[in-house]
């Protein structure tokens, strides 16, 4: 005769065993992390390939252009044809594009030196403020290529107009970041240090320049590139010898892809001295860019 099932019968579920694991908190925010970081990898991986993608696709671009309206040479050349004359003309690219390197690099680092003294001394005195600024908003008002006939009047023709152009120009962003970067000093901090002893001095080399450093070092990004234009521009009136000058006799006997040539050896050139301005600022300030970046973190969880 048949019989009910019990609890513990046949029909009855199989009851919870008491020693199977339970999920864990740590492995669940660990898998997290782990996502989190992987992540952030493949995101620093595309951000690494992003600028190379967009040239490459630019250059692509370009070509098909160039090709599928037929552009004449002589008013855009192919990216095909600016790296054929690259390669026959590489000799004369590179001698003068060292020309136009060192000629810049010279400019340049005046430009820091009397650059980075200036501004101290504007950034430090509101008396030299007041005096020396607008003399400097009118001076960098100048276009610089009225300065460069009279640069060959005084000094000839060679390289000297085109080191004192690229002083010039790439002065402007030096002394006004650096100058910046000191008068935002805190009257209060001053003042705090002025009553426990300090001299002016100390103030200016223990909290002016460290302040400023940021300031001066995102300054050289952009007066390397601008010392580039100096450089050429100066080479294209008035040098024997540079980019400029080479490009100035490629358009005058009408080779267009060899001043587009001329145009991407500047490119590199400015892209890559900027590359090495930016990592001397990552290794000198980094602290100021992880702080801006902690405080963009605090300011976004706090809304």
């Amino acid at each position: 005769m048949p019989h009910d099932a019990g609890p513990q019968g046949e029909g009855a579920p199989a009851p919870p065993r008491g020693d199977a694991p339970a999920p864990r908190r740590g492995d669940a925010n660990a898998r997290r992390v782990e996502a989190m970081a992987a992540a952030a990898r493949r995101r620093r991986r595309l951000q690494g390939m992003l600028p190379w993608l967009i040239i490459l696709g630019t250059f692509l671009l370009w070509e098909a252009a160039v090709h599928g309206f037929a552009i004449d040479a002589f008013i855009l050349p192919a990216p095909s044809a600016i790296a054929a004359s690259m390669v026959q003309w590489w000799q004369p690219l590179l001698e003068n594009a060292w020309q136009t390197l060192m000629t810049t690099l010279v400019g340049f680092g005046l430009a820091i030196v009397f650059g980075l003294a200036l501004g101290v001394a504007i950034g430090s005195s509101t008396l030299l403020y007041h005096g020396l600024y607008p003399l400097l908003i009118g001076f960098n008002s100048v276009p610089k290529v009225a300065v460069v006939p009279i640069l060959v009047i005084w000094f000839g023709i060679g390289t000297v107009p085109a080191i004192i152009t690229a002083f010039l120009i790439s002065f402007f962003p030096i002394v006004v970041n650096v100058a910046t970067g000191i008068a935002t000093v805190e009257p209060e901090l001053r003042d705090v240090l002025r009553a426990l002893g300090a001299r002016p001095l100390d103030i200016i080399r223990k909290v002016g320049l460290p302040r400023a450093m940021p300031y001066f070092f995102a300054s050289l990004k952009i007066a390397i590139t601008v010392a580039f234009v100096g450089s050429i521009l100066a080479e294209t009136v008035a040098a024997n010898k540079g980019i400029g000058q080479l490009m100035m006799l490629a358009s005058s006997r009408f080779d267009v892809p060899l001043v587009f040539a001329g145009l991407m050896v500047t490119a590199f050139m400015g892209v890559a001295m900027y590359a090495v301005a930016a990592a001397i600022e990552q290794r000198t300030t980094g602290w100021a860019m992880r702080g801006q970046g902690e405080q963009q973190v605090s300011g976004v969880g706090g809304a």
